[in-house]
């Protein structure tokens, strides 16, 4: 079991959405949570609002930069101390088809989404192995598992953290680290990153899945999905032709179209 009682917890994108959700729950926890994000205003404000839960920092980091990455780990372990629970939380999306993408929209989704927490993952990897303790939470998406038109970017991020996270935790088991590794498989959550989906499936709330991630974490879960009904669609996905998955999935369940009306968030 992880518990949060006297631990250290590091959430990117900590000042917003279920970031800022999942702080909140840690500090409640008894944890004390470091928190990294790119927007300065929002992260001061999350600061100055959780000071009163609990003990709380604020780091402003862009994850599309490998060496502000690496400054900023090693300026938060010189200032805060070794970080017990990672929750590689930040991330973004440029919702449109892929040839319309400009090359540094691709660069950020894969910067952000895949780089970053390889990168910030493998430097607090090294005291969790020497402690033989440690969690790493890595927030991944449906989107990982079933491919959908003006995602592809984004999926093909998302598909990389998947592969990746589970065969880090693979690792971790077979060298005996007792570093635990939870994925997170989410459909869209209503925190404004997703803006103008339309899906049968409603969103997802943004505080009953932070606290379900805070719990799966705490549970030691492998995977943690959401919603299980989402498991009949990758049934159906592995039961049927592919062609047949299209029509029953993606047009009849209308999978394929909820980002057709796609906005996104309106302010960073």
């Amino acid at each position: 079991m992880s518990g949060f009682l006297r631990k250290t917890v590091l959430i990117t994108g900590g000042a917003s959405g279920i970031g800022k959700i999942m702080s909140r729950l840690s500090l409640e926890r008894g944890a004390s949570v470091v928190v990294w994000d790119i927007n300065a205003q929002a992260l001061t404000d999350t600061v100055a609002e959780l000071s009163r839960t609990g003990s709380i920092v604020g780091y402003r980091a862009d994850l599309s930069d490998c060496e502000q990455i690496t400054q900023t780990a090693r300026k938060t372990i010189a200032e805060v101390g070794m970080i017990d629970i990672l929750i590689n939380n930040a991330g973004v999306v440029t919702g449109d088809f892929f040839h319309a993408h400009e090359p540094e929209d691709i660069a950020q989704t894969v910067a952000v989404n895949m780089l970053a927490p390889m990168y910030l993952t493998r430097i607090f990897l090294r005291d969790a192995i020497a402690r033989k303790s440690g969690h790493v939470c890595n927030i991944a998406s449906m989107a990982s598992l079933i491919s959908n038109p003006k995602m592809s970017v984004y999926a093909a991020s998302k598909w990389a953290i998947t592969g990746w996270s589970d065969s880090l935790r693979l690792e971790m088991t077979r060298l005996k680290t007792q570093v635990k590794v939870t994925t997170v498989l989410p459909y869209y959550i209503n925190t404004g990153m997703f803006d103008g989906v339309r899906s049968l499936i409603p969103l997802l709330d943004q505080e009953k899945v932070a606290l379900k991630i805070i719990r799966a974490i705490e549970r030691d879960r492998i995977f943690l999905d959401m919603p299980c009904s989402h498991r009949l669609v990758r049934l159906m996905q592995g039961l049927l032709p592919v062609r047949w998955f299209d029509l029953v999935a993606g047009e009849w369940l209308g999978i394929y179209r909820t980002m057709e009306h796609f906005t996104g968030r309106k302010t960073n």
